[in-house]
């Protein structure tokens, strides 16, 4: 019998996230012909106007993640961590993914816990506005975030040198912890990180509606020049 060829397992696609942190940007995730496979509700930038952006969310036609971002991690508004719970409960409801930080997974252990009820999955993420850590400091928050039943491990670090994309890529290629991740840097050389991270297996691609909020940050018309989404 002649033996059969091992299958090769594909990588799978990364999927884009159209990132909503103003009304504006609400307003044009609902009017896209061709929407990304995720939306980012940034109920931290949102959260003077909630009832109207509960009553447009439901007018989206792709999922939700949902995150209220800690203040040291980009957050806007400087929202308590009990403002913080209560905006991700009031909109728990609408979302595929819940996304909290790894520092605050402790704080928010109930709305994790009432995601794995209502499956909800979980994102448990890493952000790092100044640098970008070693590798196998990656690799511990890997870790820390799988403990904390995560579903994807999201990383978004400094990223204005070759040395500190020459990390995220390291953690990528070397990650020893069965979990997607999704990596992306911040800063100079981050819109080519976000190429490159994509191409490497990074799980989910963020990207701009309109107006780029963050350095390096890339619109969905740009990504999928790249061939992403």
């Amino acid at each position: 019998m002649t033996a059969r060829k091992p299958v090769k397992k594909l990588r799978p696609l990364p999927r884009l996230v159209g990132v909503i942190h103003s009304r504006a940007d609400l307003d044009s995730a609902i009017r896209l012909r061709k929407p990304p496979d995720l939306f980012e509700l940034r109920l931290d930038q949102l959260a003077g106007d909630l009832d109207a952006v509960e009553n447009k969310a439901s007018k989206l036609r792709t999922p939700l993640i949902i995150t209220a971002r800690h203040p040291q991690e980009g957050g806007a508004n400087k929202l308590s961590i009990r403002h913080r719970r209560d905006l991700l409960s009031r909109f728990l409801h609408r979302a595929r993914y819940v996304d909290v930080e790894l520092r605050s997974a402790s704080a928010l252990r109930s709305i994790l816990k009432l995601a794995g009820i209502k499956n909800v999955r979980r994102i448990i993420s890493y952000h790092n506005l100044k640098s970008t850590p070693h590798s196998r400091t990656l690799q511990t928050k890997a870790r820390a975030a799988k403990s904390w039943g995560a579903d994807i491990f999201k990383v978004a670090t400094r990223t204005d040198t070759p040395a500190q994309l020459a990390r995220l890529l390291d953690f990528m290629t070397k990650k020893d912890v069965d979990l997607t991740v999704s990596v992306m840097g911040i800063g100079k050389l981050g819109a080519i990180s976000r190429v490159l991270l994509a191409h490497c297996g990074s799980g989910l691609i963020y990207a701009s509606l309109g107006k780029n909020h963050v350095e390096g940050q890339m619109s969905l018309e740009q990504l999928r020049a790249f061939g992403i989404g």
